[in-house]
């Protein structure tokens, strides 16, 4: 038998063993699924964390005291190949939808876009779903940071103190709006508006440049 372990079950083949100097083993089937030494747990296989409650199913703490960060999540893709554009660490967002399907609300992940020494490139995406596909949001690189990737009906605003819409690049209208939303020239490509009156309005058009009233800039 099992010298320097606990065999579990009739063929032997299921094992708890500290066949290595201070490290403990586990076995199911024949096969390591997990190793515990003083100071690390080593997992081989998936592992599920689950709770039937609103209680954190997951927490990670560091009592470390300087002011560096902690604690650390790290995602590592040990590849034997890497290349440019390898996908690395997604995390995704599921839920269910009315037909009990699941479904990806959200996902973000990272990239390579170039693994030449000396010269690495990365890059993180943000995708959520729309209309049941999975759709681009965000990509940021070494070289630029683009919203709405995919061409999609996806808009970006942005707020201030006093309007909703401070900026607004419209993806149904193919238009940029500031301090509006509203056309006030149906060839308009770039909105402007100055207060709450349209009286005092800006639009460059793919035919022409018109304003209702004088702005300063």
């Amino acid at each position: 038998g099992l010298s320097d372990g606990i065999i579990l079950d009739a063929d032997g083949d299921t094992t708890i063993s500290a066949d290595t100097d201070d490290q403990i083993d586990f076995k199911a089937g024949g096969t390591d699924i997990m190793s515990l030494t003083a100071t690390t747990a080593t997992f081989n296989d998936g592992v599920e964390i689950a709770v039937d409650d609103l209680s954190d199913a997951l927490t990670l703490t560091s009592t470390e005291a300087g002011a560096d960060n902690a604690p650390i999540l790290k995602m590592y893709r040990n590849s034997s190949s890497p290349a440019d554009y390898d996908y690395i660490g997604l995390i995704k967002y599921v839920a269910r939808n009315d037909n009990s399907e699941d479904f990806i609300t959200a996902q973000h992940y990272a990239y390579t876009q170039d693994v030449s020494d000396g010269t690495e490139d990365g890059g993180f995406a943000i995708d959520v779903m729309k209309a049941g596909t999975v759709s681009s949001i965000m990509t940021a690189t070494a070289v630029e940071t683009c919203f709405n990737n995919g061409s999609k009906d996806i808009d970006f605003r942005v707020e201030s103190d006093a309007y909703a819409s401070a900026l607004l690049v419209d993806a149904a209208e193919n238009a940029v709006f500031v301090g509006t939303t509203a056309f006030y020239d149906t060839n308009a490509i770039f909105t402007v508006r100055s207060g709450a009156s349209s009286a005092y309005t800006q639009h460059l058009s793919n035919t022409s440049s018109s304003f209702s009233s004088t702005m300063m800039y």
